[in-house]
C-alpha cells in the first residue's frame, strides 16, 4: 500500500510541477497557428522533454545517495557544468517569477477597483502580491505549504466548472483556423510548460532508486499535463476568436492572459468569477512554489543563514530584480516566459545530454546520435526565442497585429 501511494504520489508531483500559471498564457501564444498545429507542437514538445528527463534519470541514478542538479552538473562536468547549471536555474527562476508578478498584476487591480471603484494606474498592479503572499514565502515552507493547499483546492474546482461549461460555447469553425508557420512563435512557451525536471532528484530518493517505477511515473505524470494543455487549447481557441476587440491577438500584444478575452467574450458573470478564480490560483500556486525555491536557492548559495537578516535580504533578492523586469515591460507575461524557454531548453535538455554523454552506458553509436539530436533541438529553440525577443519573427503574425498595433509596440 505505501509503495502505491508513493507510486501516485510521485506522479503528482510530476504533473503538479509541470501544470501552473503557463497553461494560461498556451492558447494565446498558440493563437495565431490554430489548434491543430498546437495540438502537434504540445505532442513533440512532451515527447521531447520526456526524452530528456530519462537522461536526466539515468544521470541522477549513476550516483549514490541524493544529489541536485548542481552537483550533477559538477561531477559530471566539471566546474564549467556546476556554473552554467547555478546560472541558468537562477535565470529561470527568475523568468518565473517575473512571469507570476506580472500576471497578477491585472488580477488585482481588477479586485481593487470592484471593491473601491478606484481604477488604479497600471505600475501599482505588481505591488499587492508582493506584499500580501510575499510575506508568506519570507516565512518559509510551511507557510507556504499551508497557503498552497488552499490555493490548490481552488485551482482543481475552478478547472472543473470551466471545463464542464465552456464546452456549450465552443465554436467549431474556430477550430478550424490553421497556420502552420506561426506555430514557432509558441515553441519557447510550450517547452517551458512541460519543465518538471528539477523534481527527478528529489523523485529517485522517494521511489527508492526503482528505475521501471521512476520511468513510469515520468511518463504517467507528464501525460496528464499534456492532456489538460490540450483540452485547455481546446476550450479556448474554441471559444475566443483570435481576432477581433477582445481576441487573443490583442491579448498577446499586451502581454495579457487567455482568462482576459474569455472573460469580455462571454459575458457571463458565473464564467467570468470561475475564469479570474482560476487565473489567480494558477498564478499563486506557481509563484509560491518558483519563488520559495528560489529564496532557498539564494538562502544556500550565498550562505545567508550565517548573517542575522539573512532571510530578509535574500527575500528582497528574490523580488527586486523580477518587479523591475515587470515594470519596465509592458508584455511581462509572455515576455518573461519566453526568456524562460531559453533557460528551460539550456537546463533542462542541453545539461542533461551533456551529462549523459559522460556516462559508459551512452557511449553506444545510437545513444550518442540521440544526445546530439537532444541537443541540436535545443540549440534551435534558443535560436527561435532570440529570434523572438528580437522582433523577427512578427512577421508571422503581423497581419493579425497590424490593425492593433500602437506606437510603443516595440517598446516591450
Amino acid at each position: 500500500m505505501l509503495r502505491a501511494n508513493r507510486f501516485i504520489g510521485g506522479i503528482l508531483l510530476v504533473s503538479g510541477t509541470s501544470i501552473g500559471a503557463g497553461m494560461l498564457a498556451l492558447p494565446v501564444i498558440s493563437s495565431f497557428a490554430g489548434f491543430l498545429p498546437s495540438f502537434v507542437l504540445l505532442g513533440f514538445c512532451w515527447l521531447f522533454l520526456f526524452i530528456t528527463s530519462l537522461l536526466l534519470l539515468d544521470v541522477n541514478l549513476a550516483f549514490r545517495g541524493e544529489v541536485n542538479l548542481v552537483t550533477m552538473a559538477g561531477r559530471t562536468l566539471g566546474v564549467v557544468g556546476k556554473v552554467i547549471c547555478w546560472i541558468t536555474y537562477l535565470l529561470l527562476l527568475y523568468s518565473l517569477t517575473a512571469a507570476y508578478i506580472a500576471g497578477s498584476s491585472p488580477l488585482f487591480l481588477k479586485a481593487l477597483e470592484w471593491l473601491t471603484g478606484y481604477s488604479a494606474p497600471a505600475w501599482i498592479g505588481p505591488f499587492p502580491l508582493l506584499l500580501f503572499f510575499g510575506i508568506f514565502v519570507y516565512l518559509g515552507t510551511q507557510a507556504v505549504d499551508l497557503l498552497n493547499r488552499i490555493f490548490m483546492f481552488g485551482l482543481i474546482f475552478c478547472y472543473a466548472l470551466l471545463v464542464a461549461f465552456l464546452p456549450s460555447h465552443i465554436q467549431f469553425d474556430l477550430l478550424q483556423h490553421v497556420d502552420s508557420k506561426a506555430i514557432w512563435i509558441a515553441l519557447p512557451v510550450v517547452i517551458t510548460s512541460f519543465g518538471f525536471h528539477i523534481i527527478i532528484p528529489t523523485l529517485t530518493t522517494y521511489l527508492n532508486h526503482d528505475v521501471k517505477k521512476l520511468r513510469l511515473t515520468l511518463l504517467i505524470g507528464s501525460l496528464i499535463p499534456f492532456l489538460v494543455y490540450t483540452l485547455w487549447e481546446l476550450l479556448i481557441l474554441g471559444t475566443v476568436p483570435l481576432e477581433g476587440e477582445s481576441g487573443l491577438s490583442l491579448a498577446w500584444l499586451n502581454g495579457q492572459t487567455a482568462i482576459s478575452s474569455l472573460s469580455h467574450i462571454l459575458q457571463n458573470n458565473w464564467i467570468t468569477t470561475a475564469a479570474s478564480a482560476f487565473s489567480f490560483f494558477a498564478i499563486m500556486t506557481s509563484f509560491l512554489g518558483v519563488s520559495l525555491s528560489l529564496t532557498d536557492f539564494l538562502t544556500d548559495g550565498l550562505h545567508m543563514k550565517r548573517f542575522s537578516l539573512g532571510r530578509e535580504f535574500t527575500s528582497l533578492l528574490t523580488f527586486i530584480p523580477p518587479l523591475i523586469f515587470v515594470l519596465a515591460y509592458k508584455r511581462g507575461f509572455i515576455v518573461a516566459l519566453q526568456f524562460a524557454g531559453i533557460f528551460v531548453a539550456i537546463l533542462l535538455c542541453i545539461l542533461p545530454a551533456a551529462m549523459a554523454w559522460t556516462l559508459p552506458t551512452y557511449r553506444t553509436f545510437l545513444k550518442r546520435s540521440l544526445l546530439l539530436l537532444v541537443i541540436g533541438i535545443s540549440l534551435f529553440v534558443i535560436f527561435i526565442d532570440v529570434l523572438e525577443e528580437l522582433g523577427m519573427l512578427k512577421s508571422l503574425v503581423s497581419h493579425y497585429i497590424s490593425p492593433l498595433v500602437t506606437p510603443d509596440f516595440n517598446k516591450k
